[in-house]
């Protein structure tokens, strides 16, 4: 079952110079957000007044999740009227909102819905990396709010790196490939198919064939 979003896709991606199904949301870049050091971060109250409110709780983060978070928070706003996974309040970045893009409402896997959405053109150069960036922050943060609050942020890992891998290939087709290691498409490849959880093993093929595709 493919996913059908609830915005105008055209409009979101008129900077596309080839054209894009309606059904599909082209877009890609990571920020490496997993790491095993932990850190004591503000009570609830200062973490949200300091522009974060997508933190719904109190528990402690890893020290990357800690700065993408601080990174995070001038620029995605939040809906408190609308909660998503987890009762994270709804959240936008640029033109991207989390609840018109949530794998969860597809009905299928995280990595299938994020492979029939998070598509580039057909020419890669062409994609519009912003639309992308937006998707990935809104991931993030709906990630970040997650952990926050203790629940279960296993199932959105996995289309969260594939558009950190999506963002590295267009990069890499528009001539400024990350030169970090962690940012980089193979790594982000690995990512993805680590954290996919039991799938189709043509899923898995799917993504090692965008992989090479650079």
């Amino acid at each position: 079952m493919q996913y059908s979003t609830t915005f105008t896709v055209a409009a979101l991606f008129a900077s596309l110079t080839v054209a894009v199904p309606t059904n599909r949301v082209p877009f890609v870049t990571d920020k490496n957000i997993v790491g095993p050091p932990m850190v004591p971060i503000e009570p609830l109250e200062a973490r949200q007044n300091g522009g974060a409110c997508f933190i719904t709780g109190n528990a402690q983060l890893p020290a990357e999740v800690a700065t993408v978070v601080k990174q995070l928070a001038p620029k995605v706003k939040c809906n408190a009227g609308v909660k998503t996974l987890g009762g994270v309040p709804d959240v936008t970045s640029g033109g991207q909102t989390y609840s018109q893009i949530d794998f969860s409402k597809s009905g299928t896997s995280g990595l299938e819905f994020a492979l029939n959405t998070f598509v580039t053109a057909d020419c890669m150069a062409d994609s519009n990396l912003q639309a992308f960036e937006d998707a990935l922050d809104v991931y993030t943060a709906t990630e970040a709010g997650l952990r926050s609050s203790g629940g279960n942020f296993a199932t959105i890992k996995a289309p969260k790196f594939f558009l950190a891998m999506q963002i590295a290939r267009i990069k890499t087709a528009q001539g400024n490939a990350p030169t970090d290691a962690a940012n980089q498409v193979d790594h982000l490849a690995e990512k993805v198919t680590k954290n996919a959880g039991r799938v189709d093993a043509s899923l898995i093929a799917k993504v090692n064939a965008l992989a090479k595709q650079t």
